[in-house]
C-alpha cells in the first residue's frame, strides 16, 4: 500500500475539518462558544460524537488485537462495556442533574461548593493531569502507526510527525472550540463507525464468506467467550470485577471528567442532555460488539493466510494496511486518523476550558467574552498543545513500553479520588472537610492502590483489576472522613 496514497488521503481528510472549522467559527468565536458552544447543540449530534471522543486510537487497535492474546481475553471485554453501560446511566440520572441545576461551565466547580477551594483545585489539577497524560499516549500510540506506515518513508522525524498532528488540531480547534468538535466529532464518529463495519465486509470477502457466514464463523469459534464466572480471587476477566470496574471506571472517568461533560452540557436543558446519553449509551455498546467481532475475524484470516505480529496491536494495522488492499487500507487509516483525533481534539478544547475556568476564575469575572480573555484562552490552548507535545516526546525518548504503560495506568488512578471527592460532596453534607490535608489524601490513595495493584496477589491472594477504581475512591472517602467534623449549622442544630 503506498504511503503516498494514504497521505493524500489524510490531507484531504484535514482539508474538511478546517472548512467546517471556518464555518461554525466565522460568525462567533467568544469563550461561551468555545467553552459550552452557547449552550445550543443538537443532542443527536452530541451523542453520535460522543462515540468517536469515547473510542479512542487505543480502543481502534488494542480491542480487536485482545480477543487472540495470548493471555486468553476472548470477548471478555464485553463485560466491561456492560459495566460502562451501566456507569453511563448513573451519569445521566445522578451527575448531570447537579451539573445542570447549578449551570456549570466547569464541572470542578460543583467540589468548590460543596468541599472548599484547595479539594476544588485539587479536583481540577487531578482532571489536568491524568487527561494530559492518557491524551498524550492515546495520540503516541497511534503516532508510531503513522509514523511506521506513512511517514518514515518521507525521511521525516517522529518529532516532526507530532507536531504535525498537533498542528492540525490546533488548527481547527483554536478558535470555535466545543462548537466546532460537536460537527467534527459527528464526522470523525461517521468515519470510525464505517470503517468497522467497511472492516467486517472486506475481511468476509477476504475469507470467502457472506456477512452471515462470519457471524457463525465468529459464534462457533475460540475467540468468543463473552462471561467468565471461575476462578474470582485471581482472574482478571471474572464477571464481577469486570462489570463492577466498567461501572465506576466510567463514573470516574466520563461523569467525573470534564472532556465527555463538556459536550453534555453545551446542550439546552437536562431533558436533551439525558436523552443524548441514554442515546450514547445504546450506540456504544452495540459498536462495540462490532469491534470485538473485527478481532475475531482477524485471527481468523491470519490462521488462514499465515499472519504473524510481535505485538497484538500490531495485528489490525498490519492485515489492513499490508494485505487486503488499496480501499480497506485506506478506510482503516481514516477511521484510526477519525478515533485518535476526535479523542485528543476534545481533550485539548476541555483542558483548556478547565484551567481557564478553574484556575484562571474566568466563570467569576464580570465579561469571560473580553478580548482579553478571549486572547488568554488563546494562549492557554497553545500552552497545552505543547505540553501533549512534550509529553509525546518523553514517551518516545523512554521507549519502553511497559515504563510508558505504566505512567498511563498511574494517571487513570487519579480519577479514582475524584469519585471519593464527588461521593462526600453528595452524600456527606454535614461534614465539613479539613480543606488544606485534601490534596494530601489525594495523593496517599492512588499510592496505596499502585501498592496493592502490584503486591495484592502475593499479599491476599487476589487480583485486582478494573474494579480497583472503587477502592481508590472509597480510600480517599474514608480519609475525608476520617479527617472532616460536623458542621457548624448542624452543631447549633
Amino acid at each position: 500500500m503506498s504511503s503516498g496514497i494514504l497521505l493524500s488521503f489524510i490531507i484531504g481528510y484535514f482539508l474538511v475539518l478546517l472548512l467546517i472549522s471556518w464555518l461554525t467559527s466565522r460568525k462567533s468565536a467568544d469563550n461561551d462558544t468555545f467553552f459550552v458552544a452557547n449552550r445550543n447543540s443538537k443532542w443527536y449530534l452530541v451523542a453520535f460524537g460522543m462515540i468517536g471522543t469515547a473510542l479512542s486510537g487505543v480502543t481502534f487497535i488494542s480491542v480487536p488485537g485482545k480477543v487472540g492474546a495470548p493471555s486468553g481475553d476472548q470477548f471478555a471485554y464485553f463485560q466491561f462495556i456492560l459495566g460502562n453501560a451501566a456507569g453511563f446511566i448513573i451519569v445521566a440520572t445522578v451527575l448531570l442533574p447537579l451539573y445542570y441545576r447549578m449551570k456549570l461551565t466547569s464541572i470542578y466547580s460543583y467540589i468548590e461548593h460543596a468541599l472548599g477551594t484547595w479539594s476544588y483545585k485539587t479536583a481540577a489539577g487531578i482532571f489536568l493531569l491524568s487527561r494530559t497524560i492518557g491524551s498524550a499516549f492515546r495520540l503516541y500510540l497511534v503516532v508510531i502507526v503513522l509514523q511506521r506506515f506513512i511517514f518514515d518513508s518521507y525521511g521525516i522525524p517522529f518529532f516532526a510527525t507530532v507536531i504535525i498532528c498537533l498542528l492540525l488540531i490546533w488548527a481547527y480547534t483554536f478558535k470555535g472550540g466545543l462548537k466546532t468538535i460537536i460537527i467534527t466529532d459527528s464526522l470523525q464518529t461517521l468515519f470510525l463507525v464505517s470503517s468497522v463495519f467497511l472492516s467486517i465486509y472486506f475481511i468476509c470477502r477476504s475469507l470467502d464468506m457472506s456477512i452471515f457466514e462470519a457471524v457463525e464463523a465468529v459464534k462457533n469459534s475460540s475467540y468468543s467467550k463473552i462471561f467468565f464466572f471461575d476462578d474470582f480471587m485471581t482472574s482478571h476477566f471474572h464477571i464481577g470485577k469486570q462489570f463492577i470496574g466498567g461501572m465506576f471506571i466510567t463514573i470516574g472517568m466520563v461523569g467525573l471528567d470534564q472532556d465527555l461533560m463538556q459536550k453534555n452540557l453545551s446542550l439546552k436543558n437536562i431533558r436533551e442532555a439525558q436523552k443524548n446519553m441514554f442515546s450514547f449509551t445504546g450506540v456504544f455498546v452495540v459498536i462495540n460488539i462490532f469491534f470485538l467481532c473485527v478481532g475475531a475475524m482477524l485471527y481468523m484470516y491470519a490462521a488462514k493466510y499465515g499472519v504473524t505480529v510481535e505485538k497484538t496491536d500490531y495485528l489490525y494495522p498490519t492485515i489492513a494496511l499490508k494485505y487486503l488492499g488499496v480501499i480497506p487500507a485506506i478506510v482503516f487509516m481514516l477511521g484510526l486518523t477519525a478515533a485518535t483525533f476526535a479523542t485528543t481534539d476534545s481533550a485539548l478544547t476541555a483542558l483548556t476550558t478547565s484551567f481557564c475556568v478553574d484556575f484562571l476564575n474566568f466563570n467569576k469575572g464580570k465579561d469571560v467574552n473580553s478580548k482579553a480573555n478571549v486572547a488568554t484562552r488563546h494562549y492557554v490552548h497553545i500552552g497545552f498543545s505543547v505540553l501533549l507535545l512534550l509529553t509525546i516526546v518523553i514517551f518516545n525518548a523512554i521507549n519502553n513500553d511497559a515504563v510508558v504503560s505504566a505512567i498511563f495506568k498511574v494517571a487513570s488512578y487519579t480519577y479514582g479520588p475524584l469519585l471519593g471527592l464527588y461521593s462526600f460532596g453528595l452524600f456527606m453534607g454535614g461534614r465539613q472537610v479539613k480543606d488544606k490535608l485534601v490534596p494530601f489524601i489525594c495523593l496517599i490513595s492512588p499510592a496505596i492502590c499502585y501498592y496493592l495493584s502490584s503486591h495484592s496477589t502475593a499479599l491476599f491472594g487476589y487480583t485486582f483489576d478494573n474494579e480497583l477504581i472503587l477502592v481508590n475512591g472509597s480510600i480517599t472517602f474514608i480519609g475525608l472522613l476520617i479527617t472532616s467534623s460536623a458542621k457548624k449549622e448542624t452543631l447549633k442544630a
